[in-house]
């Protein structure tokens, strides 16, 4: 099973952030991941939402688990603490040289229910793994982290040397040309960026994207593979932004 692009290809149509998007994007790439409701009321502005607007965002955010309020200082759940971990696992993926060792990762577990089985796959896909066939998952073994104990419980993991040339079996596991496709795409609406509210649009659906990236070893990808142009741009625009709101 391939891991989906999260956009087509080429497209340019992304909608507008809401009032908790916005919050969200901002403490996301905050850290600590917190904010006094004056910095926020400051922030917000540049992007086009109102003090009243954000207050009822930021009551509806409380409410619904999203965040924390202590005194005047708003800061993520940690709930969102670990969406924040993949985030930043995303723009700055802690990676190793490699060696030609693929992770594997043999479900074991039976009797489970659909909504078991699909929070499983989704976890196996965080941890940029790609399914070869139901229940085997795989990846090469370059990046620098392990494999959540917890895992053990449901499934057996081990390195492996597949007979298929890595070349070949990693276009077979994930979409690469698509992927690198809206890469391209995303880069050129980066470049077209002239008003933060643009911009934190264009950088919130960088940041899916880059969540999608399987971060291979650079011999297993295509020549001209933006991943690193796409982190670069994130990066500047965070250190850009933070200065223009004064944060």
């Amino acid at each position: 099973m391939r891991i989906n692009v999260t956009e087509q290809p080429g497209a340019t149509g992304l909608r507008p952030l809401s009032a908790r998007s916005v919050v969200l994007s901002l403490l996301l790439g905050a850290h600590p991941p917190e904010l006094a409701v004056k910095d926020l009321v400051r922030a917000v502005t540049a992007f086009g939402v109102g003090a009243s607007t954000l207050r009822a965002a930021l009551s509806r955010m409380v409410a619904a688990g999203d965040l924390v309020r202590t005194d005047a200082v708003y800061r993520l759940s940690d709930r969102l603490l670990a969406r924040q971990h993949r985030q930043d696992e995303s723009v700055r993926p802690r990676t190793r040289a490699w060696n030609g060792d693929w992770e594997m990762v043999v479900i074991t577990a039976t009797g489970r229910g659909a909504a078991e089985r699909a929070e499983l796959r989704a976890r196996l896909a965080a941890l940029r793994l790609a399914e070869l066939r139901e229940g085997v998952w795989l990846r090469p073994a370059n990046l620098s982290r392990p494999l959540p104990a917890e895992l053990a419980r449901v499934a057996q993991s081990c390195t492996a040397r597949p007979d298929t040339p890595g070349l070949e079996l990693a276009a077979l596991l994930w979409p690469l040309d698509a992927w690198s496709a809206h890469a391209h795409a995303l880069l050129a609406r980066v470049a077209e960026v002239r008003r933060p509210a643009d911009g934190l649009t264009v950088f919130a659906a960088v940041v899916r994207h880059l969540l999608a990236d399987p971060v291979l070893p650079p011999e297993l990808l295509p020549a001209d593979w933006p991943a690193p142009a796409l982190r670069t741009a994130y990066a500047d625009y965070r250190t850009g932004i933070a200065v223009a709101i004064g944060l």
